[in-house]
């Protein structure tokens, strides 16, 4: 088993049914043989009351020492078989339970990253932890015990048969009797599912509650608001103990019930033989083979109660599973890949008509704005992000036109809010291993992180914590900075890549950067004069439009509404 897959595959998101489905298909080989190992695991139990029989009425009643030793010889056999056959099953079950919870997760970190923001605009947090954390995990136990479904299945016919040819009234008795006592458990199942799905929309909040309050534990402490968060938290948790109250209580029904209907069942078997018996309408082994039969009828009746609830799990858990895949991203590519532009040729510039911005291609072009959310949001437009990227151009082809996978690698944008993740810091800056050492520690001196390297004991082989929560802002701010020179973009776009250093830091990083992407595409979202001393051109935006243009010390002597923001800024 080799996880995970090179590539998950593209569900089916109509009904939860139909992504079960889906799954399915997708390991039908294993579930395949995972399903011959469970019938014949099954079937060579069930045959066992039968040999005894046999070995009983042959051997033993009529003392023929050649017939006990033919069926002792079989029981052997079918214990060997029964062994061997459940060892394979077992294998091949969890093998199957984790291909789908896996190949579910996959999908959802799949998924997530390319649908990006508009994942945590449209759902909590808490669903997707919960999606990945518990419901893929139960989505996959169906297929754990599909393969001992089928098994009871084909185990319960074939003791059916010969019940039917021994006794009709018994082979009736059973062969109505499983049924219905299944059909028992969907008036404990329904409720149950119901109060399973309330269980996890309330574990879904509280997870998300806890994700929120520990983003922001530092603004919290910083405004005195961690009781106020500490008795919300303490509320919802309250909240998700009495709902699994409720489902632990029908949970509970339902394990009863798995005992109490097949005990029932074997008791009316095992009265009516012992009755037939005594008539003489079947011999001392049959009586003990109907006996073994109604022990035997206890695991296919446990598989199919436990078949039902697993399948209850695994149909809230594809509920929530498509909830999360059903996202869709802010822009889409067109379905008809001959409907997209042509490809602009290199060296063209790339233009915003809403704001009148154009960054000229070889260029280091500052963009200054009297609101900073509105440089924030042009640099969104400027890499098709965000729900709004019309009338953004690159030469004269519209970024809608064209793939979202041409728009990533000719314009890149580094955030404001930085992001690390797990993982050493040599694949946190070279994520596809496109350089050698020598390179990345030229780019690391460009953003001035030669000291966050000293700092760390391995080197570019240090493990770099979730959310980089060990590094400063300042120290996050340069990494990235780094990782975003890296990828060799056409065209650059930073947000604010120096607001967290302090000013010796920044006159470094604004001279090495300048020089860094001499003839390249550069646009720097900063108020910051240093930055913008190293500028080719400013613009600036007054109101989301640009009102005035030239270089730097130009509009400190001739726009006052500039100067005021760039002293505003320096201060």
């Amino acid at each position: 088993m080799r996880l995970p897959y090179e590539h998950p595959g593209t569900p089916d998101l109509r009904s939860p049914l139909s992504f079960l489905g889906w799954v399915g298909r997708g390991q039908w080989r294993t579930l395949t043989v995972a399903t011959f190992f469970g019938v014949v695991w099954m079937v060579t139990q069930a045959l066992f009351p039968a040999a005894m029989s046999r070995a009983i009425d042959q051997g033993i009643v009529e003392g023929q020492a050649e017939q006990l030793l033919l069926w002792c010889g079989v029981l052997v056999g079918l214990g060997v078989v029964s062994a061997l056959a459940g060892a394979g099953r077992h294998w091949f079950a969890v093998t199957n339970w984790l291909r789908a919870a896996f190949r579910s997760i996959q999908l959802v970190g799949w998924h997530s990253a390319d649908v990006g923001e508009a994942m945590t605009r449209q759902t909590p947090t808490g669903d997707v932890v919960a999606v990945v954390a518990s419901d893929a995990m139960r989505l996959g136990g169906l297929y754990d015990v599909f393969a001992r479904m089928v098994g009871a299945i084909v185990s319960y016919v074939v003791v059916a048969v010969i019940l039917l040819s021994t006794s009709r009234t018994l082979g009736l008795v059973v062969l109505v009797g499983v049924p219905v006592l299944v059909a028992l458990l969907a008036f404990i199942v329904r409720p149950l599912q119901k109060r399973q799905a309330h269980q996890r929309e309330e574990s879904g909040r509280l997870i998300g509650l806890g994700a929120d309050t520990v983003a922001g534990l530092r603004v919290l402490r910083g405004i005195g608001g961690e009781q106020t968060f500490l008795r919300r938290y303490a509320g919802q948790s309250q909240q998700v103990r009495q709902v699994g109250y409720r489902v632990a209580g029908v949970q509970a029904a339902l394990d009863a019930a798995q005992v109490l209907l097949p005990g029932s069942f074997v008791l009316v078997v095992t009265w009516l033989g012992a009755r037939y018996a005594l008539q003489g309408d079947i011999s001392v082994g049959e009586l003990v083979a109907f006996y073994g039969y109604s022990a035997f009828l206890v695991l296919p009746l446990r598989t199919a109660t436990e078949f039902v609830d697993r399948f209850s799990r695994a149909h809230i858990g594809a509920r929530k599973l498509i909830r999360v895949l059903a996202v869709q991203p802010d822009h889409r590519d067109h379905p008809d890949p001959s409907r997209h532009a042509a490809e602009p040729a290199p060296g063209v510039p790339l233009v915003d008509e809403r704001s009148g911005v154009v960054i000229e291609p070889g260029l280091l072009t500052a963009v200054v704005s009297a609101r900073p959310e509105d440089s924030a949001a042009l640099a969104d437009r400027l890499g098709r992000f965000g729900q709004d990227a019309a009338g953004v151009r690159l030469g004269s082809t519209s970024l809608l036109d064209l793939p979202v996978e041409t728009v990533r690698r000719r314009v890149v944008v580094s955030e404001s809010d930085p992001r690390l993740f797990t993982g050493t810091l040599r694949d946190e800056l070279d994520p596809w291993g496109r350089f050698d050492d020598a390179t990345i520690l030229r780019t690391l001196s460009v953003a001035s992180g030669e000291d966050v390297l000293e700092a760390l004991a391995d080197g570019l082989d240090s493990e770099v914590e979730e959310r980089g929560r060990s590094f400063s802002g300042g120290q996050r701010q340069r990494l990235t900075l780094t990782r975003a020179l890296l990828t060799g973009a056409e065209t650059l776009v930073l947000v604010e890549p120096t607001s967290a250093v302090d000013a010796h830091t920044e006159v470094r990083i604004a001279g090495r950067l300048a020089a860094a992407r001499e003839g390249l595409t550069t646009a720097v979202m900063t108020a910051s004069p240093l930055l913008l001393d190293q500028a080719d051109r400013v613009l600036f935006l007054q109101g989301g439009i640009v009102t005035a243009r030239g270089t730097h010390h130009e509009l400190l002597h001739t726009n006052p509404a500039y100067r005021a923001v760039v002293i505003r800024g320096e201060d």
